[in-house]
């Protein structure tokens, strides 16, 4: 018979059983968790892991015995361990912000410690981590900073910088770390902009101003080695220099002046005008806080960029004018006109372009326009006579006669000694029956050239009987002689004095002093022919093409890119000036090759 003992227990006596194990468990961990804080507050912390550890394996599953073994490794310096621990509780209790921070304060004094020990790339992994669990707390970040830059690795420090100052805003202290780290980085262009904005923000920090002085004293070391690179006649050296100059000061208008200078010399046109621009854009604006004596150069500095521009566009037509670019050049020289309105000789060589395009009317605006500027200017008088010639030829072949005799008078006037005029005014005056005045003209055309025979049957049936020997020693032949003679001389005169007041002269032509048009041709028919002839400009296609030209002087006209832009410029002369404050004299504006004129 079954006593009560053997029976098999109730399912409530096997619960009390367990509840009552439960709590034997519970008071063995408790002890053992008070025994290690108990060691912790007596700092012997080995035993206080012991303990924890002890505690940890009955129960398993509270969360404040991993945090005490934690911080007993922590003290024991097991950063490794104590991590872990806290990791573990993160996992019990996922809702605590405490525990994440704390295991992040681990991390940071881990990787500090191995920073200490020169180990940078472990300490970089720990500084990360801790920078993950707290990704708004900087100094974390400043540590990662610290290791990559130990490590040499200055472009991810970049970009890190560059990342705080998207989400986190600009701040001077910022802007200067990432100005020096560009400095690192050898990118002196986006140094100096960055100090120039911290400075904004933080105007009297003295770090910022040292390391930008030293930015600017560079810029102008290049600056001078660039000048004296230029006297020397070495202008891709020169070059070279002043684009360094540029790397570190950006923002100073006088290298763009200088840079524009070399561009054109160069013949790089676009280039020149790009740094023209800029130039006279940077003027009186590139130091911070503006200084008097700046501000004093200022003018002259803009009025010297201005001057170099219109040079500029000049020298770009004159390389479109010789190529048979004649619209592209009048272009440029409209430009040029709006820069330098009260220079004649540009107008003189848009009056050359419109010449070529036979485009008279305004040709002939623009010669005007230039002798009401520089009325004495015996370039501007030799290509008004050939324009009223080429005007008065026209005329004649469209019959009227007396307008083409007026315009080859007008032609005689500003040039007395030209052949052809007299010849063409002769026939002229011949068709409309003035008789003595076609005379004159004729026995003028054999006084200059005595061997032209294109006027002798004019003269001699002017005056028939007449042999040509009693014609030409006649007192009116003399009386004629000597007034055009004493014109010529006058001509001459006022030519030499030109020269002498040392205005500012056209480039020489090629060609040797000739008409633009040719001879009348004089024949036995009644109806005599004037053909205007402009000689055709000579192309080189193997040095040239024609699209190539235009989309050159698109991209200078139209195409350039905008030039308001406060961030950094990445790359990209005066004929007689180097440097515009090195040598004072009167700019030298150059010429077309013209129509066959000797200017």
């Amino acid at each position: 018979m079954n006593t009560p003992d053997n029976c098999a227990k109730t399912p409530e006596m096997k619960k009390k059983t367990d509840m009552y194990g439960q709590l034997i468990i519970k008071e063995k961990a408790d002890k053992h968790y008070e025994a290690g804080v108990g060691a912790m507050s007596q700092s012997q912390f080995d035993k206080a892991v012991s303990r924890f550890s002890k505690a940890i394996l009955l129960q398993s599953h509270q969360t404040q015995f991993y945090v005490q073994r934690a911080e007993a490794y922590l003290q024991l310096c097991d950063f490794q361990s104590a991590a872990l621990d806290y990791k573990h509780a993160c996992s019990l209790q996922p809702e605590t912000e405490a525990y994440p921070q704390r295991l992040a304060f681990i991390y940071y004094l881990q990787g500090q410690c191995l920073f200490d020990l020169g180990k940078f790339l472990e300490a970089l992994e720990s500084f990360t981590k801790a920078a993950e669990l707290k990704p708004y707390f900087q100094p974390y970040h400043m540590r990662s900073l610290a290791c990559l830059t130990a490590l040499g690795r200055y472009s991810e420090c970049l970009r890190l910088v560059s990342n705080w100052l998207e989400t986190d805003g600009q701040s001077a202290d910022l802007l200067i770390l990432r100005a020096r780290l560009h400095h690192q980085l050898n990118q002196m262009t986006l140094c100096y902009h960055d100090l120039r904005s911290a400075l904004r923000l933080k105007p009297c920090c003295p770090v910022a101003l040292a390391l930008l002085k030293r930015l600017k004293e560079a810029a102008e070391h290049s600056h001078q080695a660039a000048v004296d690179k230029a006297l020397n006649g070495e202008l891709s050296d020169a070059l070279r220099k002043i684009n360094s100059a540029l790397e570190y000061n950006p923002s100073k208008a006088q290298y763009y002046l200088f840079r524009g200078i070399l561009y054109r010399r160069l013949r790089d046109f676009t280039a020149a005008i790009e740094d023209l621009v800029l130039a006279a854009e940077f003027c009186g604006v590139e130091e911070d806080p503006p200084q008097k004596h700046m501000q004093d150069n200022s003018e002259d500095l803009e009025e010297d960029a201005q001057t170099q521009l219109a040079l500029t566009y000049n020298d770009f037509a004159i390389q479109c004018f010789s190529r048979g670019l004649h619209s592209e050049a009048i272009m440029l020289l409209n430009k040029a006109i709006e820069k330098q309105r009260d220079a004649s000789e540009l107008f003189i060589n848009r009056g050359d372009c419109f010449f070529k395009l036979c485009d008279w009317t305004f040709a002939l605006a623009d010669y005007q326009q230039a002798e009401e500027m520089d009325p004495d200017n015996t370039t501007i008088w030799l290509r008004l006579a050939v324009i009223h010639n080429t005007m008065g030829l026209h005329s004649y072949n469209d019959k009227k006669y007396q307008e083409a005799a007026d315009k080859f008078s007008v032609a005689i006037r500003y040039n007395p000694g030209v052949v052809q005029y007299y010849e063409n005014r002769a026939k002229a005056y011949s068709k409309v029956a003035k008789m003595e005045e076609a005379k004159k003209d004729a026995i003028s055309v054999l006084i200059l050239e005595p061997t032209n025979d294109q006027v002798v049957p004019l003269l001699l049936s002017l005056l028939p009987g007449c042999s040509l020997t009693d014609i030409m020693s006649c007192a009116t032949a003399q009386s004629v002689k000597t007034l055009l003679v004493a014109k010529i001389q006058a001509f001459k005169i006022a030519a030499s004095k030109v020269s002498r007041v040392g205005r500012m002269a056209l480039a020489k032509d090629d060609s040797q002093s000739q008409t633009s048009s040719q001879k009348l041709q004089a024949d036995d028919c009644p109806e005599q022919k004037i053909k205007p002839h402009v000689a055709p400009v000579e192309l080189d296609s193997k040095l040239f093409k024609t699209k190539q030209m235009n989309e050159s002087v698109k991209r200078a006209l139209q195409q350039r890119q905008p030039l308001h832009y406060d961030g950094p410029r990445l790359a990209p002369i005066h004929s007689v000036r180097e440097e515009p404050n090195t040598q004072q004299r009167p700019y030298m504006w150059r010429k077309f090759g013209g129509f066959g004129l000797n200017c």
